[in-house]
């Protein structure tokens, strides 16, 4: 995923988090805010609770690769995708499923 499609700072954290609005399932937590800009921006968040790192990685990339497969779905939102207790446990198929069933409860899709 290109960097300008990538929530960094603590500042943009925070601002959707405290201006956006939430929605949840069992597995992701999102928090998105609407702004004025040509394409999504997106912030991935695994807790130390799920695992290791390569365990937190995986997951990581997983929520990316969903995500780039939805790219041109997905409004121009910033939003911050936050992984859940039993994620880690999820193959592919099944975190996309969440993924998007969280998305469009959104609106994001």
């Amino acid at each position: 995923m290109k960097k300008t499609y990538r929530v960094k700072s603590d500042k943009d954290f925070q601002m959707i988090f405290s201006r956006g609005k939430n929605v949840a399932n069992r597995k992701f937590v999102i928090y998105y805010l609407e702004k004025e800009q040509k394409h999504f921006r997106v912030g991935i968040s695994v807790s130390k609770k799920l695992g290791n790192a390569v365990v937190r990685n995986a997951i990581k990339r997983k929520i990316r690769h969903v995500l780039l497969s939805q790219k041109t779905a997905l409004q121009d939102y910033d939003f911050v995708v936050i992984a859940r207790k039993g994620v880690e446990e999820l193959d592919y198929q099944a975190l996309e499923k969440n993924l998007i069933h969280v998305l469009k409860i959104a609106g994001l899709i």
